[in-house]
């Protein structure tokens, strides 16, 4: 099962490296990876599988929310069929 993960918040060194280290602790494979800085801030988006995520997928998301909080970035996380049922036209 595939998940899309999102990050949002000003650019600065070392945003990536904790998100990829929880993502691995928790067995998450990145997939894909975009990133970019627009203006001054930093945004990423990344397909990620989850198949074998260790805790369940709302206490992912409910870590990487908080991660993002504590460094003052915005991380959001959501299934891929949910994701694309919500950006189809």
């Amino acid at each position: 099962m595939k998940a899309i993960v999102t990050v949002v918040g000003q650019d600065r060194e070392g945003i990536i490296a904790p998100i990829c280290a929880r993502l691995a602790e928790y067995k998450v494979n990145v997939l894909d990876i975009s990133q970019t800085i627009l203006q001054g801030y930093f945004t990423m988006i990344m397909v990620v599988d989850i198949s074998a995520c260790t805790p369940d997928f709302a206490q992912l998301v409910n870590t990487l929310e908080e991660d993002g909080r504590a460094r003052d970035l915005t991380i959001h996380v959501q299934r891929e069929d949910i994701f694309n049922a919500m950006h189809r036209i």
